[in-house]
């Protein structure tokens, strides 16, 4: 039997990447994200599998975001018991991760029944719990860099550096298929050269075929230099007007590169002086697996970190994992920078600062990463007078920023340079993991570079032979 491949999430959008591969009876599901959006329609889809759970053999995973790891535990709530297989950095985040992401759910519903009781409506129930997060931990397997992982006796899998967040892979699947192998790359996130902290993406040996994400397929991003002037810019500005800096971030990676940056402009004495916040306990725990995690690091990191450098600010910057430390955030008007999770502001501390501080002129909101349609960091990007947070009205009055450059994600450019190896070798690019305009563009780029690029439709299954 050929092998297969379904394309289930992240297909023409962003958020819940999630395919299935079957190959002479076995199944592989590589990724198993959460979709974000809309809260009925984010519970809707995220609840309910196109499949079986528990006739999968083996996840794959190619990293720890939530929107390509976030659906594992209710996927072994509804009775997946195989192999979760990840690079050991990966595992470790989603240690931290997953737990984090069932607590943010029960807190959030907590707070959206108060609003609901009040209004007479009905109580609504989390995804998954903290407690479900922590039986998912006992199927994953930590593995490292370039090992070859049989699954079975007809699928491998071997992890390569996409150089996208921290322990973040190509998963590289090989496949036989009668007297042949089939391989497939999953370049799903790619991530970007020369960006602090991290390895630059690596290439697989020669591929048949590949996933390769489309984000900012049709974009480009600007220059580091240009970059830290703008993040000069917008911190001085700010601070004049007597406001705060309000940062919606990953707590993965992205918030440890802003923190780079910020440590930077302080040492060159390019911004005050003033308070730098990291409020997410996840950002915490995160920042002290960066620590346990050298082989991710890039020469400068590495160099840095055996000098006893501090790159990552841990003495100079205030990460925050108290509640109470949190709130009085919001009662503290001294001007500040305040970096808090979520990264497209669906959930957890960052919803609370935004709630409580963008109707100030005097503040910004600074958007240093991709927002997913029908998020709230998508409606404060497209500058909606009035948001919803919690159901209840905020009106939009902060200023609003945005530093792409940030990204973690390849460019058009980049995407077009990483690809140049394989071009006599790979038979078929599948565009995923980008809003249907960006995969578009990076289809026609990719045909005009002499590439044969597919943009598949949710739920399409094609033969790989």
């Amino acid at each position: 039997m050929s092998a297969k491949i379904k394309f289930i999430g992240a297909v023409r959008e962003v958020t819940g990447s999630m395919h299935l591969i079957s190959n002479s009876g076995s199944q592989i599901l590589v990724d198993c994200g959460l979709f974000q959006g809309r809260r009925d329609e984010y519970f809707e889809r995220n609840s309910n599998f196109p499949f079986d759970p528990s006739s999968v053999d083996a996840c794959v995973l190619s990293h720890a975001h939530i929107d390509h790891s976030g659906n594992i535990p209710n996927l072994v709530k509804r009775g997946f018991e195989g192999r979760i297989l990840a690079t050991d950095a990966t595992t470790d985040l989603c240690s931290a991760m997953l737990p984090d992401s069932g607590h943010i759910q029960e807190e959030d519903i907590k707070y959206v029944n108060k609003i609901h009781k009040s209004k007479g409506l009905p109580p609504r129930r989390p995804l998954y719990t903290r407690k479900d997060a922590e039986k998912c931990l006992q199927f994953f397997e930590g593995h490292p860099y370039h090992e070859t992982i049989g699954i079975n006796d007809d699928i491998s899998v071997t992890f390569y550096d996409a150089g996208h967040v921290l322990g973040s892979a190509i998963p590289l699947l090989e496949m036989k298929d009668g007297d042949k192998t089939v391989r497939l790359a999953y370049a799903v996130d790619l991530g970007r050269k020369n960006i602090p902290i991290l390895n630059d993406p690596e290439t697989p040996p020669e591929i048949d075929y590949m996933l390769l994400e489309s984000t900012y397929g049709g974009r480009l991003h600007a220059s580091v230099d240009q970059t830290k002037e703008k993040l000069e810019s917008i911190v001085n500005s700010t601070v004049e007007r007597g406001g705060k800096i309000i940062i919606p971030s990953f707590a993965l990676e992205r918030t440890q590169e802003v923190v780079y940056y910020l440590n930077i402009l302080l040492m060159e004495k390019r911004i005050p002086d003033i308070p730098i916040y990291v409020d997410s306990p996840l950002a915490v725990n995160i920042t002290e697996i960066f620590l346990r995690h050298p082989e991710c690091y890039d020469a400068e990191m590495d160099a840095a970190m055996r000098n006893g450098d501090d790159p990552l600010g841990t003495r100079r910057i205030n990460y925050i994992k108290d509640v109470e430390q949190s709130k009085a955030l919001n009662m503290d008007d001294r001007p500040m920078i305040i970096i808090s999770a979520s990264g497209m502001c669906e959930a957890g501390r960052i919803t609370h600062h935004l709630k409580n501080n963008i109707g100030d002129p005097k503040n910004t909101v600074l958007v240093i990463g991709f927002m997913a349609k029908n998020t709230l960091g998508r409606r404060i990007v497209e500058r909606e007078k009035v948001v919803k947070i919690f159901g209840m009205e905020y009106e939009l009055r902060a200023e609003v920023s945005i530093i792409n450059a940030f990204s973690a994600h390849a460019d058009r450019n980049e995407i077009l340079d990483y690809l140049k190896p394989f071009k006599s070798s790979v038979k078929k690019i599948f565009i995923v993991h980008g809003e249907e305009d960006q995969s578009e563009k990076l289809l026609q780029s990719l045909g005009e570079n002499g590439f044969n690029a597919h943009l598949p439709t949710p739920g399409e299954e094609v033969e790989l032979g």
